[in-house]
């Protein structure tokens, strides 16, 4: 399977995609977006997946006055690899609702991730990232785990507080406040919020700051001590460390290797 661009956090009022030749696209909605079907407006909730195959196109638009903000994967695929996507329940160029978009957004920044670095096993990582993502949309149209999740206690509230937490990174999280919000003591806000999302929300706070970091230095010309600050750090040495653990090098290393793959 080859990958032709992998696009995180794009913000857009409007969106017209055309899938090149031969090419699938796949979008993940965070946001409500209207779908242009024959004329026809569709309005469609976010936390939203749409697959296009090869050579079929998409026209979307804002819903609300919130701008549009999606992930966007382009790819090809061979024979084996399009019966394999065919043979999935899920409807290909309709609009999928997922539960919960964190599962599949954490497999296209990964996908993100291994595009910079390209190693030795690149393409079979590609690939099996991109079925991992057919999994994951078939068990949401087929509603899996559905009543695992309703057993949860305040599920949606979580749900809601973590897409807070990844749309504002900058913003000074303290669990004290989040537990004041939610009416709830900090043993029983951790227990639940592990127990819904596999992660704990510190876990959250530092990916939401890396990711935005990565998104910082691969599209402005801010400073690492610029892009420290802006991501809520008040040490530079203590967010270069964190980012080399969790992205496998450093800010500046990142940054070239972004700057090369353009």
């Amino acid at each position: 399977m080859k990958i032709n661009s992998i696009q995180l956090n794009c913000r857009l009022v409007d969106l017209v995609r055309t899938a090149r030749n031969g090419d699938s696209v796949l979008i993940l909605f965070r946001t409500p977006v209207a779908l242009d079907n024959n004329g026809i407006n569709v309005n469609i909730p976010g936390s939203s997946v749409i697959v296009y195959p090869g050579g079929m196109s998409g026209k979307f638009y804002r819903s609300g006055t919130q701008e549009l903000h999606f992930d966007y994967i382009s790819f090809r695929m061979n024979s084996s690899e399009k019966q394999y996507l065919m043979s999935f329940d899920f409807p290909m160029d309709k609009p999928i609702r997922l539960r919960d978009d964190m599962m599949l957004s954490s497999l296209i920044r990964g996908m993100d991730a291994m595009s910079l670095k390209k190693g030795r096993n690149y393409n079979e990582f590609m690939e099996l990232s991109m079925r991992l993502i057919f999994i994951v949309i078939n068990d949401a149209h087929i509603g899996a785990d559905e009543e695992k999740i309703e057993e949860i206690p305040h599920y949606q509230e979580f749900k809601a507080l973590r897409d807070s937490i990844y749309d504002d990174p900058m913003n000074k999280w303290t669990v004290d406040e989040m537990c004041g919000d939610l009416e709830m003591s900090r043993t029983y806000f951790h227990r639940l919020y592990f127990k819904a999302f596999g992660v704990t929300c510190r876990q959250d706070i530092i990916k939401s700051r890396l990711l935005y970091a990565a998104d910082l230095l691969k599209n402005t010309n801010m400073s690492v001590s610029e892009i420290s600050e802006s991501c809520g750090y008040d040490s530079d040495s203590y967010f270069m460390r964190q980012f080399k653990q969790h992205n496998g090098c450093t800010p500046t290393e990142f940054r070239r290797r972004a700057a090369s793959e353009k």
